[in-house]
């Protein structure tokens, strides 16, 4: 009898120690915010990283491209699109600021007119690439700064404007000449914010 009730407790002590190791050990809690401090950094460098080299989040300043965009307005920039390609005649591009003076900014969003090769004239207050001119649906009036031009661009050249076409709204390649292709920093792809604005360029 006693052998048969010691065999019972020795089983009774293994099922105790097996359960006990079955249950996972609780982790601390400067454990777990460890581990969420690394998932934080690891994704804040990612994002950096996507940022400087892949893509950009711009906020436009300044009038010089209504009414297609409006000041504080959210742009997503495809920073590696034209890794792959040139820029093409009509897509909206961000660059540096070519200008010099103290109205001179980092960054300009501006419309691409004209691709190297071409002649860009701006005559009776209408636009011309190659002689012909230009249907320019994304504008509201006809240009009313003065004639300009030809400028035939070199190679790698391009020559950007704003959709305003008001009086002395858009400092361009009418004044600042011909942008380099190295000086395009990406495509504007679409407005992201405000949520109402979303749309494709």
């Amino acid at each position: 009898m006693n052998q048969v009730r010691l065999q019972e407790h020795g089983h009774s002590e293994n099922d105790e120690k097996a359960k006990t190791e079955a249950e996972p050990k609780k982790r601390s809690f400067a454990a777990e915010v460890w581990d969420w401090a690394k998932t934080i950094v690891i994704a804040f460098v990612i994002m950096m990283l996507l940022n400087l080299f892949v893509f950009n989040l711009s906020m436009v300043k300044g009038q010089s491209m209504q009414p297609t965009l409006h000041e504080r307005e959210r742009l997503f920039i495809d920073k590696i699109v034209y890794d792959f390609k040139t820029p093409s005649r009509g897509e909206i591009v961000v660059l540096h600021d070519p200008s010099n003076g103290p109205d001179r900014k980092e960054y300009l969003v501006k419309r691409v007119i004209g691709v190297p090769g071409d002649t860009v004239e701006v005559k009776n207050h209408k636009l011309y690439v190659n002689g012909e001119p230009q249907s320019e649906p994304y504008t509201e009036v006809e240009i009313q700064d003065p004639d300009f031009g030809p400028l035939k661009l070199d190679k790698d050249h391009y020559f950007v404007m704003g959709d305003n076409r008001h009086l002395g709204a858009s400092k361009d390649s009418r004044s600042f000449g011909s942008v380099s292709a190295k000086d395009i920093v990406g495509r504007a792809e679409f407005i992201f914010w405000p949520v109402s604005q979303i749309r494709g360029l």
